[in-house]
């Protein structure tokens, strides 16, 4: 006997939501429980080095990269910014992600001793971004220009007078201005900018290459030796191939400490 279509319909979709519970409930996770017990994984399933945290600002300390996660590596809070590319103005009481970007480059450039200053980023360290008016809506030429996150950071754009910010931007061109910082930050991404947990203990070899010479003048320490130890807490790829080499800073924070 032929079923109606619609109990047909609904017999599909429960073998289909079977099926799924089954795959994706118990299997799935019973694969990654077993990778887990595999030798090399299952010695660092418990490490508590796996978790970063803050050092504040005392300079004998490699520092971490920033964290979204509650006030800063909280496990109960563990999350992203959610601000992405498109962040570039700065509401009354939180900073875009650029004007974040631009004022952490310009404190670590402070801390290590080298050119903070990063495209899009005024002096002063806020995204360098322009409201721009123009005659014909977005086109034609420019009768109006506002640096919206504070201070004209430029005299003229386009022979117009910049105003200050704020200011109401509707109607207006967003146009990041370009600067004449180099190209490529002495300051690196990693120092600026979270995680995706927020709870990522490691940072680039090039974020900790930066500190070194810090470290070592606050410790006493022969440069060489603090390099020996960034190598010697230096996490590869993934399998091998997977993601960048990173640096354990927690680890390599108790190391120096002799822990």
């Amino acid at each position: 006997m032929r079923l109606p279509s619609w109990l047909a319909h609904h017999l599909a979709a429960l073998r289909a939501l079977l099926v799924f519970t089954v795959l994706l409930g118990l299997a799935y996770p019973l694969v990654f429980v077993g990778v887990a017990k595999l030798p090399g994984i299952s010695e660092r399933s418990g490490n508590p080095l796996l978790i970063g945290q803050s050092f504040g600002d005392d300079s004998k300390y490699f520092q971490s990269r920033p964290s979204a996660a509650g006030d800063g590596y909280d496990p109960t809070s563990t999350a992203a910014s959610n601000l992405g590319p498109e962040s570039v103005i700065d509401a009354p009481d939180a900073p875009s992600l650029l004007t974040q970007v631009c004022t952490r480059s310009l404190a670590v450039g402070r801390l290590e001793g080298v050119d903070g200053s990063r495209p899009y980023c005024t002096a002063d360290g806020v995204g360098a971004v322009l409201a721009v008016f123009h005659r014909d809506g977005l086109t034609g030429p420019v009768t109006r220009a506002v640096a919206v996150n504070g201070p004209a950071f430029l005299a003229t754009y386009q022979g117009v007078p910049v105003e200050p910010g704020p200011a109401d931007t509707t109607g207006a061109v967003i146009t990041p201005i370009r600067g004449d910082a180099p190209a490529e930050p002495a300051v690196p991404a990693d120092a600026v900018t979270a995680s995706g947990s927020g709870l990522d203990p490691h940072i680039s070899p090039a974020y900790a290459a930066l500190q070194v010479a810090r470290v070592a003048r606050e410790r006493g320490l022969d440069p060489e030796r603090v390099r020996e130890l960034i190598s010697e807490h230096t996490d590869g790829r993934a399998l091998g191939f997977m993601g960048e080499p990173g640096v354990n800073v927690l680890a390599l924070n108790l190391a120096l400490d002799g822990r």
